[in-house]
């Protein structure tokens, strides 16, 4: 950063993907009508696993929680994209960023644990078949959604509160669509050490101990599924992962998507504006 004021400021500046004027009604309609489809589906789902008493299930249940986690993440942050582009402003006041990153934080990290319960239901349906509904009864399926729930509000609330000892320039211009948590540690015009070390620790944790956990899911499974005999009951095994491996695959794929554009971003930030 450059040098600044060294002071509480009131709001921040997203800059979003393009600041032509001719793109911005193409980025609203795409925007719009991604986010609609994303709501509308996920909430279909949600009405059939619970109107359907065929699957009131282990795997529809975690199914379902996880598509109520999408519709929140995705109303954390596009709705507020879509007002700025309708409004033509690109302001964010300090408490609705803070707002942003708390509840993005909470619903991204609950998505990742959501995903290894999802993987270990699976690792237990098919190398422990006989014993599933008796492993993976009712108390125990939502204990470990109420479990992620609690990780995922402490993990938030810990990393939104140490955005608070920091201070910024009176001007901060955040170079995304919504106030992304790394972007705005190293916007800090204050020593953001701390809040860096303790994100990356926490990412470690919180985000490495889920995919190896899902990673030996997965390793575990692909071995049961080697060990039998037929190529139909192969494919019959393999189909009930289907979903869940795909969902997986673009989470993750999504996840690093987001972190190389804010990392590419800083990059360029720093050319321009050197120490």
């Amino acid at each position: 950063m450059g040098p600044g004021n060294d002071t509480q400021i009131s709001e921040f500046l997203l800059l979003g993907f393009s600041e032509k004027p001719e793109l911005q009604p193409l980025l609203f309609g795409l925007f719009l009508s991604m986010y609609l489809i994303t709501v509308l589906g996920n909430l279909l789902l949600i009405l059939t696993v619970s109107s359907d008493s065929h699957l009131h299930t282990p795997m529809y249940f975690f199914l379902a929680n996880l598509s109520l986690v999408d519709i929140c993440v995705t109303s954390t942050t596009v709705p507020k994209m879509l007002w700025n582009i309708q409004t033509q402003s690109k302001a964010v006041t300090y408490e609705g960023c803070l707002s942003q990153i708390f509840f993005f934080v909470v619903f991204g990290c609950l998505d990742n644990l959501l995903l290894s319960v999802m993987a270990y239901d699976r690792f237990v349906a098919i190398c422990h078949p006989l014993h599933y509904m008796v492993i993976m009864n009712p108390w125990l399926c939502g204990l470990l959604v109420l479990v992620s729930w609690i990780i995922s509000v402490l993990n938030s609330s810990l990393q939104s509160s140490m955005l608070l000892r920091l201070s910024f320039c009176t001007e901060v211009e955040i170079p995304h669509f919504f106030c992304e948590l790394n972007q705005i540690i190293q916007l800090a015009c204050s020593d953001p050490f701390l809040n860096d070390m303790l994100m990356y620790f926490l990412i470690v944790l919180l985000g490495g101990g889920p995919l190896a956990g899902i990673l030996y899911s997965y390793s575990k499974i692909v071995s049961s599924i080697l060990g039998i005999s037929t190529a139909q009951g192969k494919y019959k095994a393999f189909s009930t992962c289907a979903s869940h491996l795909s969902v997986v695959s673009l989470f993750y794929c999504t996840s690093l998507g987001v972190y190389l554009s804010s990392a590419a971003t800083q990059s360029s930030q720093q050319v321009q504006w050197p120490q």
